[in-house]
């Protein structure tokens, strides 16, 4: 049975996860200060089994074309796990499992599963994409909402990241397939790291907040004065056609993240 919240605190670290929505964190507080962009769409959602936009809700699997629900028309965006409940598996203390089945509009039958693991200065998550019977293409990442100012009067969050290419976007808000030299923003783009994601997020005399993985895409948006999105995941959009990895019975995809915090000196 879904609960609604689950806490878990480690030093002055707070983290609520909302398994009825989406399975979605839905506060991360450091020292009382809310990293997170409240709201039921906001927060940090899980996206699996695909990342970002699928062009036209269509992929090919085997010769076989699957159409999915355009619910960012002309497209399909960021998986089906953040739409319906997940079970809690686990939670106690600083730890959590939640678990959801691949159910339609997904064509293929599998599961979903995340940890959390909160400690004073770090947060680790894991999702594992798992097929019953049949392979299948898929993806796995997260798309934080982080608050660009937590503290008023401070100033806003930066991003700090060192890419080695940017995957030029076209119109329709897609990869084109070319890659180009990393552009200054504002961004809604994808970004390749081959060493690894290694983001940091900086507040002002507050805090530094460092996501890395060891996947090689991350996508980061800053084009909304409320909040920026940094999203780590398993390849870029589009992706269940254009760089496909497969999930089969015997080979799960499991990807990590992790945040790691620390707190900023206030100048005099």
């Amino acid at each position: 049975m879904a609960v609604e919240d689950i806490t878990l605190t480690a030093g002055d670290a707070r983290l609520t996860v909302s398994a009825a929505n989406g399975g979605r964190i839905g506060s991360l507080a450091i020292g009382g200060v809310e990293l997170l962009r409240q709201g039921d769409k906001f927060g940090c959602f899980p996206m699996a089994p695909w990342c970002g936009r699928i062009r036209d809700g269509r992929f090919t699997n085997e010769s076989v074309v699957h159409r999915l629900p355009l619910n960012a028309a002309p497209h399909a965006i960021h998986g089906t796990v953040r739409d319906r409940p997940w079970e809690v598996a686990m939670a106690s203390g600083a730890d959590a499992v939640l678990a959801q089945e691949l159910v339609a509009p997904w064509p293929y039958p599998g599961k979903v599963t995340q940890s959390f693991a909160l400690a004073p200065d770090t947060l680790s998550l894991t999702m594992r994409v798992s097929a019953y019977t049949e392979a299948f293409p898929a993806q796995a990442g997260w798309h934080p909402w982080f608050n660009r100012n937590p503290i008023p009067g401070h100033r806003g969050a930066a991003i700090e990241f060192s890419p080695s290419w940017q995957e030029q976007r076209g119109t329709d808000y897609l990869p084109t397939g070319q890659r180009i030299e990393p552009a200054p923003g504002p961004w809604d783009d994808c970004f390749g790291m081959p060493d690894g994601v290694d983001v940091t997020v900086v507040w002002p005399e507050f805090l530094a907040l460092n996501i890395k993985s060891a996947e090689q895409w991350v996508v980061v948006f800053d084009m909304k004065d409320e909040a920026v999105c940094v999203e780590p995941q398993s390849g870029p959009p589009n992706g269940l056609n254009t760089l496909p990895h497969f999930v089969t019975p015997d080979t799960p995809l499991e990807v990590e993240t992790v945040w790691s915090w620390r707190h900023l000196e206030v100048s005099t």
